[in-house]
């Protein structure tokens, strides 16, 4: 499986090592980077969840080394379905500039080194972009609005119907024809021009996280055998067929399928504060200061992203191969990092990733019976499976009893005051077998647990519930495997009882619509209930913080009254690195500790 970043309005399923939102991930989300930290050594505390103003900036002519995994960069192009990954953005998103970008609480900031956006009109919803004016591709060919227009076009262009008569997307975007349907026609500009806007056709809460990077425009019409005005043209007369070249190097023209090859260094500019450099399959690629970037500069020369597994991330970081690391979070690893000393900052707490069982509304046991819902829920060891699995990683962590809100962020008492009233917080065998009678079943009732295997963490889990479960009357069977989450595999077939795997996401209000209406992609289980529904309807069509508040009050207590399933957990995240380096800063989010590796640099 692919591990997904952030996108608008889908959420994020972390099956394994490194994860960030998209709709399937890897095997194991243990390394989500963390929210609090036990630290040694290292940077002084920052004052602010955003980046820090470090003033005058001089580029020092050094290399830093880092990595989160062994996985091959895929190509400039991440936006597709089989290049949206956590690998390919940690490198692709320090080339190319954006309107936004996450906080390390999951807090959303404006890039103004980039440009400015602001929310223009309510009803009717509009929203204002300004590009910084001197913002310039690295081949010196002005930022401006046509990117914006081909970056909608690519979420909104379609080539006909299938034969059950869907819409069949002209790019091949992860993104699917979602921007198209609430951006009717595109943004509002002219060629060459810095401010453009966006008009809704309805209120849309996450508009913040829509319109972020582009890709050069000037580049795809040139190799589409179009000037830009022809471009503009075609894709506002939607003319498919003068598009059709475009888009086919939009889809292809941009990925790198043979690993080590980088594409044409003229096709590829830079955004951002780097730029593509070299590339060795299999070891490294590495980036260099882009030196038409008008921002602030970037604090050291090169960067290096060195294909290491997880495994062997300690001892290269000992070694000094490596200098950032982001390994997965479990108990040995955090030894061995405290074991090297202060030669090497560790940094640990809870993230914006979250461990959950839900049960298969589809069929089995627990479709039709809450009581039985009910009685598992009594006696799944929650308390237990955080003091012996998460704790000795993040001492902080707490069991999680929300979906929408996170331990460690505002409002999340406030929020289980109204939702929640802790009836499953302690362990209660009386009270789950008094259930199982009130549900009718007779004993033992037979529950499989799936998960993506193999995974330790998530093997402990099974083995404690089952330990306390089976007390009560049912009898748990560890049903992990590898193709949980393949095409066909244990999940999409409905071949369990329960599912045990992670959501993530970040700065996204209305993403969990997509995984709790009856008729979300991501609602594996079936689940179908009227009046979360509408809430959830609610939710997205407002843009009142207080409103959307009150729709989540009422989301959280209706999925715990009729029990979708059982929050467990925040992931703990691990960080670790060189203690010469200034600036490596954790964050909870799933933009991993890259996401101001432009600010990092080796102290003097």
């Amino acid at each position: 499986m692919k591990i997904r970043r952030t996108h608008a309005t889908v959420a994020m399923l972390a099956t394994g090592a490194l994860v960030l939102a998209g709709c399937t991930s890897s095997d194991d989300s243990d390394d989500a980077p963390s929210a609090s930290s036990s630290s040694t050594g290292g940077s002084a505390e920052p004052t602010s969840t955003g980046k820090e103003d470090l003033g005058e900036v001089v580029t020092a002519d050094d290399s830093i080394s880092y990595s989160l995994g062994g996985e091959e960069w895929l190509g400039y192009n991440g936006n597709t379905p089989e290049t949206y990954s956590t690998y390919n953005s940690v490198v692709n998103d320090r080339i190319f500039g954006s309107f936004m970008y996450f906080g390390t609480d999951g807090a959303i900031y404006q890039d103004e080194d980039y440009g400015t956006f602001k929310l223009t009109s309510e009803d009717p919803m509009s929203v204002e972009y300004t590009l910084n004016d001197a913002a310039v591709w690295s081949d010196g060919t002005p930022i401006a609005y046509e990117d914006y227009l081909l970056d909608w076009a690519a979420q909104s262009m379609t080539d006909g119907v299938d034969d059950e008569g869907n819409p069949v997307p002209l790019f091949n975007s992860v993104s699917g024809l979602e921007f198209g349907g609430r951006v009717l026609e595109g943004p509002q500009g002219e060629i060459g021009g810095k401010t453009f806007t966006y008009d809704y056709e309805s209120p849309y809460p996450d508009y913040q996280l829509q319109v972020t990077s582009a890709f050069p425009a000037h580049i795809a019409a040139e190799q589409g055998g179009l000037t830009v005005e022809q471009l503009v043209e075609a894709i506002k007369a939607k003319d498919v067929e003068t598009l059709r070249p475009v888009a086919e190097f939009w889809n292809t023209g941009w990925l790198s399928p043979t690993p080590g090859e980088l594409p044409d260094e003229a096709i590829r500019p830079s955004s951002g504060p780097y730029k593509l450099s070299s590339w060795t399959a299999g070891e490294s690629i590495t980036l260099e200061a882009n030196e038409n970037y008008w921002g602030t500069p970037p604090a050291t020369k090169t960067l290096v992203y060195r294909f290491v597994a997880p495994e062997a991330m300690v001892q290269a970081l000992q070694n000094g191969d490596l200098n950032v690391i982001e390994p997965q979070a479990t108990v040995d690893t955090v030894a061995q990092l405290e074991g090297i000393g202060d030669s090497v900052t560790l940094e640990t707490g809870q993230s914006l990733t979250w461990e959950h069982l839900d049960f298969n509304f589809n069929n089995g046991v627990f479709a039709d019976n809450l009581a039985l819902r009910e009685a598992f829920a009594m006696c799944v060891p929650r308390q237990q499976i955080v003091d012996n699995l998460v704790k000795p990683v993040d001492p902080e962590a707490v069991v999680m009893n929300a979906r929408e809100v996170f331990p460690f962020q505002e409002r999340y008492s406030e929020l289980l005051e109204t939702s929640y009233d802790g009836r499953y917080d302690e362990v209660d065998i009386d009270g789950a077998k008094a259930k199982i009678e009130e549900a009718g079943v007779t004993g033992p009732i037979d529950v499989r647990i799936g998960y993506s295997a193999p995974n330790q963490r998530r093997t402990e889990q099974v083995a404690l519930i089952k330990s306390s479960c089976d007390e009560a009357g049912f009898n748990v069977t560890d049903a992990g495997n590898e193709d949980f989450f393949a095409p066909g595999g244990t999940l999409e077939r409905g071949d369990y009882e329960v599912a045990l795997f992670a959501w993530a996401g970040s700065g996204q209000i209305v993403s969990g619509q997509n995984i709790y209406s009856s008729t979300g992609a991501q609602n594996y289980g079936g689940f179908s209930n009227a009046e979360v529904d509408a809430a959830w309807e609610a939710l997205a069509t407002t843009l009142d913080e207080d409103e959307q508040f009150t729709q989540i009050q009422t989301i959280e207590k209706l999925l715990w009254d009729n029990l979708y399933g059982i929050p467990v957990f925040a992931h703990p995240g691990v960080s670790a690195f060189d203690s010469t380096l200034s600036n490596v800063r954790r964050t909870a989010t799933q933009n991993t500790v890259a996401w101001n590796a432009e600010q990092w640099v080796r102290a003097s």
